[in-house]
């Protein structure tokens, strides 16, 4: 039996003659059909076409649909309790475990799939852009479009290490698999399953491609500390000086829009580690959300949906003309675009920068009671981080019908590996040997609650935002919150002042202290969990009982 492979801008060649380095042998996998390695987009967008897996959109992005998930599936993710690992890992609701019996069942059982699946299509990518802290990644997936997902969203290797590439990780995909929880151990058809000891991922039963991006970044946050990285879910840009700004935040809160500045140069959107050295990429582009985008607004980032390489996820095209349907939400309200670094005109090639001068923690605070702006204390900084909060609205889940609140620790829960306070406490040691300032900005609601007030302007928070990054607001007088103990600056040119204090914004004060004490025992009450294993000052640099 003879299985072909493709390598970048060449005719098949038989396995035989580079199966030394690049069989899949090492991986179980024994092709029935045809194996294409490392294509590059324009092969990968024809073999998706061609194999009916989605539509070119206009101006040249592929299109793909990704139902019934159209999110990530958390609690179809497991960890393979076994080796070293197992005393490592907290395990619980976010790491739940999975026995290795099941997992060699599941092992043999997707490799069979694999091995008889009529085409297979091959990545070979690295992940961290420090090559000190770099993993090799091989990807195994039956559908050329998520082979263009990975390609994007990870560090693409030069045609001259493709030859003597050799992984230290591997991810084999199987969307269509459907696992048995009888058999193999899951708790539906649906499986994100991680051996950290074996180095290798088994995912199937969904097509959502954020799979397999985020996976690896669970390994990351579990390789990395080990290696004196702190791993973190935060973008991250340089200034005309030199001067590195991290932002974190959960979806929906500006950590994309915000780092892609034109007058800063973009390291990253998603992915980061901090090593003694400083900042870098995991990844090698980005993952946007893409609803009611508009060039006005977010002008690179929708640039790229009109881009030829990008992967356009669950959005709806006009029938006729195949352009984007930007505010249609009938397929789901997370919509995306996956497309390299260097599609963002201002990237930083190197996806390296330096320590940060300044750390942005972002909310979207659907109560309407956190300022805009405010500038934390070291022990400030380390509570709202491991606090990691945000807010759902109405109406963007089903049954949700007031805001609420979601907490979740280094604003990143799913993929944390350790206990959330170890990286709680490699931030600390970070801020104290770099003296980077930490600032908490609320892109959320003022005036009231969602549904009374109005989320707040865009151009607000980019001048707030500028003004951080500016230093202009490192020595600027401030009041103190009464409940939440936040400095919050007096001034910020381009805000109005009483956006900057958001009782005063309210119409109906005493409903802002009724939702501000609501929201504060809120706090108070997630942060429980992590009060016996923290220094005394950071549980107290909380809002006031």
């Amino acid at each position: 039996m003879t299985t072909h492979i493709r390598a970048p801008g060449s005719a098949e060649i038989k396995t035989a003659e580079r199966e030394p380095l690049q069989g899949l042998q090492r991986q179980g996998i024994e092709p029935r059909g045809a194996v294409h390695w490392n294509l590059l987009p324009p092969s990968l967008v024809e073999a998706a076409v061609r194999r009916g897996e989605g539509h070119i959109a206009e101006m040249g992005p592929f299109a793909a649909v990704t139902s019934p998930h159209t999110g990530r599936s958390p609690k179809d993710k497991f960890i393979v309790r076994a080796g070293a690992s197992a005393a490592d890992v907290e395990w619980g609701s976010v790491n739940q475990p999975l026995d290795p019996r099941h997992f060699e069942t599941l092992l043999s059982d997707v490799r069979a799939y694999l091995s008889d699946t009529p085409e297979l299509f091959v990545q070979d990518l690295y992940i961290g852009a420090d090559p000190a802290h770099r993993l090799r990644v091989r990807y195994v997936t039956p559908n050329a479009w998520h082979a263009l997902f990975v390609r994007n969203m990870f560090i693409r290797p030069a045609p001259s290490d493709l030859p003597g590439f050799e992984e230290n990780f591997t991810v084999l995909h199987a969307p269509e698999f459907q696992a048995e929880p009888a058999r193999h151990g899951t708790r539906t058809g649906t499986f994100i399953v991680l051996d950290l000891e074996r180095r290798m991922i088994l995912i199937g039963g969904t097509r959502y491609a954020g799979e397999l991006k985020k996976s690896m970044f669970t390994v990351m946050h579990y390789l990395m500390p080990k290696a004196g990285v702190l791993s973190m879910h935060c973008s991250a840009n340089v200034g005309p000086t030199g001067d590195t700004a991290l932002f974190f935040g959960l979806s929906g809160t500006g950590k994309t829009t915000l780092s892609a500045d034109p007058e800063r140069r973009l390291v990253g959107d998603d992915e980061h580690g901090w090593s003694d050295e400083g900042v870098f990429n995991f990844e090698g582009g980005c993952y946007a959300k893409v609803i009611n985008l508009s060039p006005e607004g977010e002008p690179d980032i929708y640039r790229t949906t009109r881009m030829f390489g990008t992967v356009l996820e669950n959005v709806v095209l006009d029938p006729t003309t195949r352009a984007v349907r930007y505010a249609d939400q009938s397929i789901t309200e997370n919509t995306r675009a996956s497309y390299p670094l260097e599609y963002i005109p201002t990237h930083v090639p190197s996806g390296r920068a330096g320590h940060p001068t300044h750390i942005v923690l972002l909310t979207a605070d659907a109560f309407g009671v956190l300022p805009p702006i405010a500038r934390l204390t070291p022990e400030q900084a380390l509570y709202y981080f491991l606090s990691g909060y945000t807010a759902k609205v109405a109406g963007t889940e089903r049954g949700v019908t007031e805001p609420q609140a979601t907490f979740s620790a280094c604003f990143g829960a799913v993929f944390l590996v350790w206990p959330a306070a170890k990286y709680a406490k490699m931030l600390g040691e970070r801020l104290a040997r770099h003296g980077s300032r930490v600032w908490l900005i609320n892109t959320g609601w003022t005036g009231g609650p969602y549904g009374v007030g109005s989320r707040m302007s865009l151009a607000h928070t980019r001048s707030i935002v500028r003004a951080v990054l500016a230093g202009s607001l490192d020595n600027a007088a401030t009041i103190t919150d009464p409940l939440f103990g936040l400095a919050v600056p007096t001034h910020v040119a381009a805000v109005p002042d009483t956006v900057l204090h958001p009782r005063d914004a309210w119409a109906d004060r005493a409903a802002y202290d009724t939702q501000a004490r609501k929201l504060a025992g809120m706090f108070r009450s997630n942060f429980e969990k992590f009060a016996g294993s923290l220094d005394r000052r950071v549980v107290e640099a909380g809002p006031r009982a």
